[in-house]
């Protein structure tokens, strides 16, 4: 299951029917989990914990030194969780110390070919990031996102859960749940009304999803006016996810 050109550190522990590649680099402090699928090609560096199920496609980065120019090659670390697809030249880093340290990535995600995931990044479950997008550092990403091709996300943005980034879209700000943006500077548009239908939101969540938009964004209250007014429609969990993502912006909402 092992190719004879694969290159594997003593120190690495791979678990239990993991494929691994030719060509491939497997550092020190490395942790492959079951069933992982690395094909050639592959760096993959510690410290770095991999769960199961992940499937990892030819010249991939993973784990790598970020190249944040205030790191200093303190101890940091990646971990990423089950069932991943990372495609075709994909690089994910490590954290830094003025973070926590390391960069998260849940389960269930698709990383389509040359994607970035940058250093102390927290990725969620069921997230798809498009060719080529791009996620700078210390960036959160909400469950279930989509972030179209090409999109950028700037240092320090959160993206709420279901949230849709449009093709080529440069986000500055943090953007609430359910929300469609798009544009460069991107600007909200809508809620994403179809990633909700498919995850199968109610027609009455998903009208409530898009009520709170429009108080949001539609009747032109200050943002401390338009949350007390969304927190009246109720105690839904929609609600409560909406209100939290905005509660929660360090950076300030896109607005």
């Amino acid at each position: 299951m092992i190719h004879e050109s694969a290159v594997i550190d003593p120190s690495a522990v791979i678990g239990k029917d993991v494929t691994v590649g030719p060509w491939t680099t497997i550092g020190a402090n490395v942790e492959i989990g079951d069933n992982c699928n690395i094909a050639s090609h592959v760096v993959i560096k510690g410290p770095t914990v991999i769960g199961s199920g992940n499937t990892i496609y030819q010249f991939s980065s993973v784990g790598e030194d970020t190249p944040d120019l205030k790191y200093k090659g303190e101890p940091t670390r990646l971990v990423i969780g089950d069932n991943n697809t990372i495609r075709e030249g994909v690089t994910i880093h490590r954290g830094t110390v003025q973070d926590n340290a390391e960069t998260v990535i849940g389960s269930d995600n698709l990383f389509m070919a040359y994607v970035h995931v940058g250093h102390d990044c927290v990725i969620g479950n069921h997230v798809v990031m498009t060719n080529n997008a791009a996620v700078a550092g210390h960036v959160h990403v909400g469950d279930w996102s989509i972030l179209s091709g090409f999109a950028m996300i700037h240092q320090y943005v959160s993206l709420g859960a279901h949230c849709f980034i449009g093709p080529a879209a440069f986000v500055y700000h943090d953007v609430p749940a359910y929300v469609t943006v798009s544009g460069s500077p991107a600007e909200p548009r809508t809620i994403n009304r179809e990633g909700l239908k498919r995850r199968d939101f109610s027609v009455e969540q998903i009208a409530m999803a898009n009520k709170a938009y429009k108080i949001l964004y539609r009747r032109g209250l200050r943002l401390e006016e338009a949350v007390r007014t969304i927190a009246d429609l109720g105690d839904d969990p929609v609600i409560t996810m909406f209100i939290d993502s905005v509660e929660r912006s360090t950076r300030g909402i896109i607005r």
